[in-house]
Parts: C-alpha cells; structure tokens; sequence
C-alpha cells in the first residue's frame, strides 16, 4: 500500500509539474514518519524514497538507529531546541526550521565541531496564525543578512507551512510569497547564502506548492494513512 501510494504522490508532482513547464527531478518528496515506526519508513526508502522527515528529536533518534543500514537523508523538519542540536549535527541532511539566532548559532558551533557545513532553511510564517513558528515575511532578509558571521552553516532556502484549509487553493498566495522572499534573497551576496530551495506543500496542497516552485513537499497521511495515535 505504501508503495502504491508514493507512486499517486509522484504523479501528483508529475502533473503539477507538466502545468507549469517545470521537471518532476526538480522536486524531491520527504516522507514525514512521525509517529510511524520503522517497518514502514523502511518499506518506503525501498520502495524509491530516500529523503525522511522528522518532527521530533527523541522519536528520530532511535529510527535513526535502527535504520542505519538504509541509504536514508534524514530531515529535521519540527521546531528545534537549541539543546537537542548535538544529537544531530554530525549526521542530519537539512534542518528545515531555523527561526531564531540563538539556535543557528548552536547549529553553527555543533558543525563546526564536526567539521561539516550544515545545510538550513529559514521558516517562514506566512500565514500570520500565532500558533506557528517562524519569521514574519517582512523580517526574513534582514535575519538572513544579521547571520553572515556563521559559515558552518548554510542558508539553502526557506520553509513554511500552508493555512489548513478545504481548499489547497488557500496556500498559493503564502507560496507565491515565500518564492518571492527567496527571490529576493538571491540578490544578496553572502557567503553563506545560497536559496535554492523552497520547503512548502504537505498532503493537502502540495500539487499547489508545486505549481508555486516547492523544491520539498513534506508528505505523510498520503503516503501512511491516519497517524497513529501517540500512547
């Protein structure tokens, strides 16, 4: 089942892609496993998924483990406490949900300590609801800029997370902003800096965020079904 639906998604992302002139290759799928345990993340990684999200530290940790025989990149997509990040410094492919300075400057300090230049993506709260983390879209450049002293990191674009909404047509005008910032972003010469990628498009939406120029869709319920519930 899992692999039956990794391959809908794809083609959701093949036809979102087609509409707008854009290469299915251009967008990578990050299955999200929170919650869901090991047997199934492996039964995705070999069934053709090789990029995995996850939510939180102390359910990672152990996947991690356990999982260490599969070709996997492993991405931290929740909210990150400064004290959690030498757990996964010295291995972890993309942090998608940097919003603070005091936490890039741990992630800068654990990579160094590593002898890695650790990829970032700043989040963005484009939707304005107080429950969500991230930046205001009107403060990311200048956070962007006041992070040029750390170069054990690199700013590899920006992430956000759409409205919950009926319809996915509600997210396009916070994707068509998160583009435009990362557009914009472009134009600064820093070294650290280098926005390329777009994190943005879960189940709900994520055909929408293609269209938008997502680079990441972060998918979950589509590919493993109900969450189960944590006990």
């Amino acid at each position: 089942m899992i692999s039956a639906n990794i391959d809908r998604v794809r083609a959701g992302i093949a036809a979102a892609c087609q509409r707008t002139g854009r290469r299915p290759d251009e967008v990578t799928l990050i299955a999200v496993t929170k919650t869901f345990p090991a047997d199934q993340i492996r039964e995705a990684v070999r069934a053709g998924v090789a990029d995995i999200g996850e939510n939180y530290v102390q359910e990672l940790l152990p996947k991690h483990e356990e999982l260490s025989g599969e070709a996997i990149r492993w991405h931290f997509i929740g909210h990150l406490q400064s004290n959690k990040v030498k757990y996964l410094a010295p291995w972890v492919t993309l942090v998608h949900a940097l919003d603070n300075r005091s936490l890039a400057e741990e992630l800068d300090r654990r990579a160094r300590q590593h002898g890695r230049v650790l990829d970032v993506l700043v989040e963005v709260n484009t939707t304005g609801e107080q429950s969500k983390f991230g930046l205001r879209p009107d403060a990311v450049v200048t956070f962007v800029r006041s992070l040029a002293d750390l170069q054990a990191i690199r700013i590899s674009g920006l992430m956000t997370i759409g409205p919950f909404l009926p319809d996915p047509e509600g997210s396009r005008p916070m994707f068509r902003q998160l583009r435009a910032i990362r557009d914009e972003l472009g134009g600064i010469a820093q070294a650290n800096l280098h926005p390329v990628h777009l994190s943005m498009g879960m189940t709900g939406d994520y055909e929408v965020a293609v269209e938008e120029g997502a680079t990441f869709i972060r998918i979950g319920t589509a590919l493993f079904g109900t969450r189960p519930k944590k006990v």
